[in-house]
């Protein structure tokens, strides 16, 4: 079965006013609400008392009518007793100023007292519901890590963060041959002597900062693990355990697969737009999401908070306009979302959230957005099959999360941002609507045909080894700016020239560079296939010297135009492209288009914000069209209105 439904918090109104929201939840289509995700305090008033009274009769009333659950274990937001009583437990800033109680998510994962307590309230409440058939789905916690909830750097975090790099190098002697703190006079007698990365001058070794990260990723993925083996241990057979991602996930310090590892499916919150953004994010920026959340796990996910109304703590954001966000729900279940449910179902008058809208919003009129959801939800109940058929893409994406915090701790270019820089090689695909997965850079890749590699600095021999071993084969990867600059410690490598691990591979050298901004465009231009195309470059320049590779843009420049921007290696049955800089999307169509052609890799044109995903179930082909243009546009000579959504069945 496949669950359609809304996140619920009924302990934020008069008990009375359930059945009526059960009743028009239902008469929506839902099959399922999501509920408890805040309410410790709720299920635990005092210490030691817990009392699930309240949600005893929530469930009760669900079960009346026909409806499934997902339980969020409430972690999320500790209550004022626990705070007043350990002060501990709350995180600190890199300024030394403590999380004050009263926003969400301050706590500290390397508090041992939290942890106590967290692991009691998880333990006492999936207990108490184990054998309850309603509840069909434990999510733990709740956005790890969102709103910078995953950094702490309290005098616990420092003493486990010295713990932590002595089990890593074991001799201090080791630590500092590997960070290189000879440089600055900062070599150390004892771990006990290393500083967390708070604010100094200039800035702290580089090393330093990357096992801070790793340090970082390592505490909060801990605790999950520790509450999700609660939740595994305690819960009934017939109830699985998922966690909710946030959006930004690059910007994050902590491995996404690594936390979902014990999990037993991927649940995301998708906000195409959020409060002060003008505009929601691009579409293509969107699929991404989704192609990275169906990564996680290598099969279809969750959505437990799809965004129907505008959304705001403080500033409210931009209204989607009609049928816009029912767009946002359709892309994500052509991209392998095979169960949602939508934020919120009704918005709240009192706290911090009063301005994120819902489905039903203050007025209690059941308006445009209910009947928007009773659509979707009355024409995907149709399509279960199409919902639940596999995706099985030829392209990948690769990411490493050591190399997108090598970025972070020097960005070497003041713009440079590394969810824009692999969307650069993601969109000209996009564009084209060939089917994408993001993934982890240590999968398996022989399941397909062209590989991204998106600002690779961190790039080890094994992965070198791997990607060449690809392309032998018959693949086809393509590299952007900076690859293979630094080892695993975050130290550049010495007597290699750039692009240092895959110099053969991609058959060239990397003579100079130079960091550019945003404005900072530089010309480039197509040599052979390409000698009428003119294009662009942003962020960085790396000057190509081709050794064995062909030129296919060269710079146009009185200075460097003897260097190439791009180039084109052939290595074994395949090739290996190397993009020297923050090349515009168009500047990559026609190369994208040979790419895809060579391949025989499904893709199809279409108008520009058209989207087209083609779908393959019980042996009947789908296709999924999404206009995510303000105006109307044609498809295969059908008309879509303004942000229409339509399934062609063939």
């Amino acid at each position: 079965m496949n669950y359609f439904g809304v996140d619920y918090y009924p302990e934020h109104w008069p008990d009375a006013q359930m059945e009526e929201d059960l009743t028009g939840i239902v008469h929506m289509g839902a099959n399922m609400i999501r509920i408890g995700e805040f309410a410790w305090h709720r299920m635990e008033p005092r210490e030691g008392e817990f009392d699930f009274s309240f949600f005893d009769y929530v469930l009760e009333r669900a079960k009346a009518h026909g409806l499934k659950v997902m339980f969020g274990t409430p972690t999320a937001t500790f209550p004022a007793w626990l705070a007043n009583k350990y002060p501990s437990i709350l995180a600190e800033d890199e300024y030394g100023t403590v999380q004050a109680f009263g926003g969400r998510r301050q706590y500290c994962f390397n508090s041992k007292v939290y942890r106590e307590y967290s692991a009691r309230i998880t333990r006492e409440l999936v207990q108490h519901y184990a054998n309850d058939p309603s509840i069909v789905v434990w999510q733990v916690d709740n956005e790890f890590g969102h709103e910078g909830s995953d950094q702490c750097y309290c005098e616990e975090c420092h003493t486990a963060f010295q713990s932590f790099l002595q089990q890593k190098y074991t001799q201090i002697e080791e630590l500092n041959e590997r960070w290189g703190t000879i440089f600055w006079g900062q070599t150390y007698n004892a771990f006990s002597e290393i500083p967390a990365p708070t604010p100094t001058i200039t800035t702290h070794n580089p090393g330093l900062k990357l096992d801070w990260a790793r340090f970082r990723s390592y505490s909060l993925n801990s605790y999950a693990h520790q509450m999700t083996a609660i939740v595994q241990e305690e819960k009934g057979a017939h109830q699985q355990v998922t966690t909710n991602v946030s959006g930004g996930f690059f910007d994050k310090w902590f491995d996404h697969e690594e936390n979902l590892r014990p999990m037993d499916f991927v649940s995301y919150d998708n906000y195409p737009v959020w409060g002060g953004l003008e505009k929601p994010i691009t579409p293509a920026a969107i699929a991404m999401t989704h192609d990275f959340n169906r990564g996680l796990k290598g099969q279809h996910f969750w959505i437990v908070e799809e965004l129907m109304g505008a959304q705001g703590h403080d500033v409210i954001g931009y209204l989607p306009r009609p049928n816009q966000a029912a767009l946002w729900s359709y892309q994500a279940f052509a991209h392998g979302c095979s169960n949602m449910l939508y934020f919120r179902w009704r918005g709240m008058t009192r706290g911090a959230e009063q301005f994120c809208y819902g489905v039903v919003d203050h007025d209690n009129t059941y308006g445009r957005k209910y009947r928007e959801v009773q659509s979707v939800f009355g024409t995907m109940k149709e399509e279960e099959s199409l919902l639940n058929a596999p995706i099985q893409s030829q392209i990948a994406v690769l990411y490493d999360y050591d190399n997108i915090w090598s970025w972070r701790s020097q960005i070497q270019s003041k713009d440079f941002d590394f969810t824009e820089e692999l969307l650069r090689l993601y969109q000209p695909f996009y564009d084209l609507n060939a089917s994408i997965d993001v993934i982890p850079a240590d999968r398996d890749l022989a399941d397909y045909k062209v590989v991204l590699v998106p600002v690779m600095q961190i790039l080890s021999e094994e992965l070198a080894s791997r990607l060449k071993q690809f392309t032998k084969e018959g693949g086809t990867v393509l590299f952007s700016f900076r690859a293979g600059l630094k080892d695993k410690d975050n130290a550049i490598y010495f007597g290699t020239p750039l692009p240092g691990p895959i110099a053969d591979l991609t058959g060239i050298r990397v003579e100079e560079i130079e960091s550019l901004t945003a404005e900072h465009c530089l010309p480039i231009k197509g040599e052979h296939d390409l000698a009428e195309v003119e294009s662009y470059i942003s962020i960085w320049r790396d000057m190509i010297v081709p050794e064995e590779a062909e030129v296919v843009y060269r710079y146009e420049d009185a200075f460097y135009d003897s260097y190439a921007a791009v180039t084109r290696n052939t290595f074994g049955e395949g090739h290996a492209y190397y993009i020297g800089g923050g090349i515009e999307v168009g500047g990559l169509r026609k190369i994208v288009q040979h790419i895809l052609t060579q391949h025989h890799i499904p893709h199809e044109p279409s108008p520009d914000g058209v989207e087209v995903v083609t779908r393959e179930a019980e042996g009947k082909k789908y296709r999924m069209v999404m206009n995510h243009n303000d105006t109307e546009q044609s498809f295969q000579h059908k008309k879509l209105a303004p942000f229409e959504s339509i399934i062609i069945k063939e």
